[in-house]
């Protein structure tokens, strides 16, 4: 059977029946992707030949993704990370390109051949690395930023790969490739380059200025219509659009998107243009891995399986070791210097392009070609892998010899800051402003190296470390404030804490109200719920959007939250850690308990209020930067 309705049945079967199962086993969906083009390849081979040309239009799915990421990115962020992107991106191409150059030139490869599996071994998959990034929420790790930065310029430097490899071909091959390039509609074919380049930058212009001052009036107008499927169509034709102007001129489609995409990030419609974009990004990725898993030669690796394996896993080994000693020298260290040195040592998607732009060129020998091909696609297929290599075995021991290699810890002072993210700096910067010295303690290299550059003192090490507390002053600390993230080792500080200074005094920060019941019996003093404060506000902006009188409002607020710490103290004394809340008929008995009280309580406290003095006090003005979300 054939036809397109089949094959579209194939290719989605295999999708949602390998990526869930491969999400349920731990592995990522990429893997689960790639498995499933494997399985309905070269295994059983229902799919064949269309793969190809699927694959080039799977590829659209990276324009997307790259489109998406620029939406995330301000201008100003993209000009705050030039250093990486030159430096340790250029390092990174340029190393790479020379190292796999030599070795190919030493096995007997020509000159220009060699380079030109320098240039393409170079580039790392971004489709398949940002994918697992962003699944993993490590896109805004250290390491991950590195990685994102090195993708942007290996997809900039695509544009002077292709520039440069006819420059490479063998005599008689310009022809060739001249014959070719007359099927290929392009504003800047046959123009000199002075005009090529003219055309080249209003290209780019008319994407930025365009991106700033036109989308705008145009996607106004097509909201007026109240039509979901035409926003999200205008959406796709301007990242069509932007792809299809970007080929024109001889760029990379995806580095015009993602131009497009930090030019629209403060665009009023960004959140639109993401969810509209995103269902279509997710299906061409997937897509796109499905087809390299079905395009997967098994008859040339069973016949070449030595060879082809063995460069695989040079290739692997020699981009891991440039990485590895790049990501050094730009300090890059313990998780985030792995992180960027696995991430990063597989073969390009463009390498699929540039191999056959390669050979069409008789730069290389098809059969070195489709060598070629078949490792590129193998090192992608290894990724996935490398990604569990990095998760269950380099992460947990890089973890604990960061722990080994924490400060010296010279201070002294009246409080222990145990975590300065977003929430433990905002206690930090209170306590200091008035006058009381603190000691702060974080394990985030990234976040202590961050304070020290604003002239705030923090020592690097895991506060549940016993010798580590104390080291920060633990025994004459009037002050314990628990501001991590981590719900265990919360626990654990709070529970060492008490057990050697029952005296002293600890502030923790809650995850929810289960954390809350935990960190009630490791006798904790003071517990915040580091959403319920804010939750609080918002509900009063509601009560008093809604035509509550401020005072009201506020009487209301203070009664509800009196009411919800005197319930807290008796649903903990309830919670019992080794039954689910909802299992537990003591802890149901008091919460429908207290929910009457708390009822009751509120009814009261919607009473009018007594007079005109009390109705004229407001709490805060409307409009003050207190009210300001």
């Amino acid at each position: 059977m054939d036809g397109l309705f089949f094959q579209s049945f194939v290719y989605l079967c295999a999708g949602v029946t390998a990526v869930p199962l491969a999400k349920r086993f731990g592995l990522g969906s990429v893997l689960g992707y790639l498995v499933a083009g494997v399985v309905i390849g070269p295994l059983i081979g229902i799919v064949g030949a269309e793969t190809q040309k699927l694959q080039e239009f799977a590829e659209f799915g990276v324009v997307m993704m790259l489109f998406l990421v620029g939406l995330e990115l301000e201008p100003r962020q993209l000009w705050a990370m030039r250093d990486r992107l030159l430096g340790l991106g250029g390092l990174q191409f340029v190393a790479t390109a020379l190292a796999v150059c030599g070795l190919a030139f030493a096995a007997g490869t020509g000159a220009p051949a060699a380079l030109a599996i320098g240039l393409m071994a170079a580039g790392s998959c971004t489709a398949i690395v940002l994918q697992t990034l962003s699944e993993k929420g490590l896109l805004e790790s250290d390491g991950g930023k590195a990685s994102f930065a090195v993708l942007l310029l290996q997809d900039i430097a695509v544009i002077p790969t292709l520039a440069l490899l006819p420059l490479l071909a063998g005599p008689g091959a310009h022809a060739a490739s001249g014959e070719t390039a007359e099927h290929v509609t392009s504003l800047v074919h046959g123009l000199p380059g002075w005009a090529a380049g003219a055309v080249t930058l209003a290209a780019i212009a008319l994407v930025v200025i365009g991106g700033h001052f036109l989308t705008r009036p145009l996607f106004r107008f097509i909201a007026s219509a109240q039509l979901r499927e035409m926003f999200t169509a205008t959406a796709l034709l301007l990242v069509i659009g932007i792809a299809l102007l970007m080929t024109l001129v001889g760029l990379s489609p995806a580095l015009g998107a993602f131009l497009a995409g930090v030019v629209l990030a403060d665009s009023e419609y960004r959140h639109e243009l993401e969810s509209d974009i995103e269902p279509f990004k997710s299906l061409l990725l997937g897509l796109f891995f499905i087809t390299v898993g079905a395009g997967i030669d098994f008859s040339l690796l069973i016949e070449h399986a030595p060879l082809v394996l063995g460069l695989t896993a040079a290739l692997i080994f020699v981009k891991a070791a440039v990485l590895y000693s790049i990501g050094g020298a730009f300090r890059l260290r313990g998780a985030d210097r792995w992180l960027f040195t696995l991430g990063l040592a597989q073969a390009s998607e463009f390498a699929f392009v540039l191999l056959a732009f390669a050979a069409q060129n008789a730069i290389l020998p098809d059969a070195v070609a489709k060598l070629l091909l078949l490792v590129a696609a193998l090192s992608m297929l290894a990724t996935p892998l490398l990604f569990i290599l990095f998760d269950r075995v380099i992460l947990p021991r890089t973890t604990k010899e960061q722990a080994r290699a924490a400060d010296a810890i010279d201070a002294r002072g009246v409080a222990i800051i145990a975590g300065i993210g977003r929430f433990g700096q905002i206690v930090n910067r209170m306590l200091r402003s008035n006058g009381y010295e603190t000691v702060a303690l974080d394990l985030g290299a990234a976040t202590v190296d961050a304070a020290a550059r604003f002239g705030v003192k923090a020592f690097f090490g895991d506060a549940a470390r016993p010798d580590l507390l104390e080291a920060a002053g633990l025994m004459e600390a009037r002050l314990l404030v628990v501001a991590i993230d981590d719900r265990e080792r919360a626990l654990t500080i709070v529970r060492y804490a008490k057990r050697v200074r029952p005296d002293i005094h600890i502030v923790a920060r809650a995850y929810d109200r289960l954390h809350v019941y935990d960190l009630y019996s490791a006798g904790c003093d003071d517990i915040i719920r580091e959403t319920f404060d804010g939750a609080v506000r918002a509900g009063r902006s509601a009560l008093e959007a809604l035509g509550v009188h401020p005072y009201e409002a506020e009487k209301i607020v203070k009664t509800f939250v009196k009411g919800d710490r005197r319930s807290l103290r008796k649903l903990a004394e309830a919670h019992d850690p080794n039954l689910a809340p909802q299992e537990n008929a003591a802890y149901i008995a008091l919460a429908k308990q207290a929910r009457e009280e708390e009822e009751e309580m509120m009814s009261v406290s919607r009473q009018p209020g007594k007079g005109a003095t009390d109705r004229a006090w407001r709490p805060y003005a409307r409009g003050n930067a207190e009210s300001a979300p």
